[in-house]
């Protein structure tokens, strides 16, 4: 089975969702704890720009055809995501939509057969390279969902 084309709109698109919903919003506005407790619209996007190169990574284990088993991805223990914190917005937007077009070029470009290739997440078991995308990208979605509700929380407030 070919890619299917909402995967590859989505590689290609879906991250660029972020710049719209934080338009307009001051860096002060982007960092600021809206929920205590909760990460900022900053620690959301900066989670999705790290583990974007975790993503990256664990598809090319796949690729290699060895079947990996992987640990649960959490931002807390990634050496990269306070380092990451410590950047700018724009160092951090610019580093997700670089690596997210080298992601996109990649995965569209890979044959078919590779779609089979699989992974095992801890809790989902055994799933195939296009699982694997599928995950990757409603994840992003979840996150940017939640950027979309902090934001409207700021919002109110002013």
């Amino acid at each position: 089975m070919p890619l299917p084309s909402s995967i590859t709109t989505r590689l290609q698109y879906q991250h660029k969702s972020l710049l719209d919903l934080i338009d307009g919003l001051t860096d002060e506005q982007v960092r600021c704890q809206v929920i205590a407790g909760k990460w900022s619209i900053f620690e959301n996007i900066v989670h999705l720009q790290t583990y974007q190169h975790v993503f990256i990574h664990r598809v090319k284990e796949m690729l290699a055809g060895h079947n990996p088993s992987f640990d649960r991805y959490t931002a807390e223990t990634d050496p990269f995501f306070p380092d990451n914190c410590a950047k700018s917005t724009r160092e951090v937007m610019q580093d997700l939509i670089t690596l997210r077009k080298e992601i996109a070029a990649e995965i569209n470009s890979l044959p078919e057969e590779e779609l089979d290739k699989t992974g095992r997440h801890p809790a989902y078991g055994e799933m195939n390279l296009l699982l694997w995308i599928h995950f990757f990208l409603l994840h992003e979605a979840h996150h940017q969902l939640t950027i979309f509700k902090l934001v409207a929380e700021l919002k109110k407030e002013h």
